[in-house]
């Protein structure tokens, strides 16, 4: 393995694993040792909630860690991680209109879906040229008893704590540049988080009152607010055994128009 510097652009809502048990698939930008974008890159297995406390980047952190291309994914941005060597360096802030996070971004931008897959790509950021409206799909409450029986496999050591299933997947309806509509879902941990932290902290007494209130929440963020006030690009990353099947995996979400001295991110967000 080789020690890499990565720019984390995102980082999906953890999954449940067979092998590792509990996994975080995170996107970013491979680094030269000037810190200059090289290229998108995917790094997996990150056991996440088992790392040390210092080890857990945020987005938008670089890290350090050690890396090799994952020979079993044919997808070329697909690296395997030693994520026990993860050293965070430091966070890109959003001063300026998110400026330093635009010119790691930016550069490595496509067109369009059609241009990822032109170039034998699977990982991407892409500018729609608009959005029709954002939607809501309601998904399974429990995990497969597959994925259940994986949690009930305890640790006599270190019990974990359930991953939580969310029931509800969010998504945009969008038309690229070169006029093809999609309809994809998003993946991003932050979304899941901001639905689970206004579930959380809602002062309904049922359960039904508390999700529709985070429900409401995360509509207004994502079709009011970001629509409206936000300049978006999506990430978008394709899965391995469907490679034609995109999904959003993060979003990029700089202001509209200049605003006084540095925009903050959501306190949500922090992840």
């Amino acid at each position: 393995m080789e020690r890499r510097k990565i720019l984390i652009t995102t980082k999906t809502y953890p999954s449940i694993s067979t092998k590792y048990k509990e996994t975080v698939c995170t996107a970013g930008i491979l680094l030269d040792e000037d810190e200059k974008p090289v290229q998108w890159i995917r790094i997996y297995p990150v056991r996440f909630r088992e790392l040390e406390f210092d080890q857990r980047y945020k987005r938008w952190s670089i890290i350090s860690a050690e890396i090799e291309r994952n020979e079993k994914d044919f997808r070329e941005e697909s690296y395997r991680i030693n994520d026990t060597s993860i050293s965070v360096i430091r966070e890109i802030g959003t001063k300026n209109n998110w400026e330093e996070r635009k010119s790691f971004v930016l550069p490595l931008q496509f067109s369009s879906i059609a241009e990822i897959q032109a170039q034998r790509k699977s990982l991407g950021i892409i500018k729609p040229k608009s959005i029709e409206n954002y939607f809501l799909k309601k998904t399974d409450r429990e995990w497969s008893s597959k994925q259940q029986a994986v949690q009930d496999q305890g640790d006599l050591f270190e019990p974990s704590v359930d991953l939580e299933k969310i029931p509800y997947q969010f998504g945009y309806k969008f038309t690229e540049i070169d006029g093809v509509k999609h309809s994809y879902t998003i993946s991003d941990w932050e979304i899941s988080q901001l639905y689970r932290g206004c579930r959380n902290r809602s002062k309904y007494s049922t359960l039904e009152g508390k999700e529709n209130e985070a429900i409401s929440k995360v509509k207004q963020k994502l079709e009011d607010e970001f629509l409206s006030k936000k300049d978006l690009y999506f990430i978008v990353g394709n899965l391995k055994n469907h490679c034609k099947v995109f999904m959003i995996i993060g979003i990029f979400y700089p202001p509209k128009t200049a605003q006084k001295n540095e925009v903050q991110t959501l306190s949500l967000f922090d992840l």
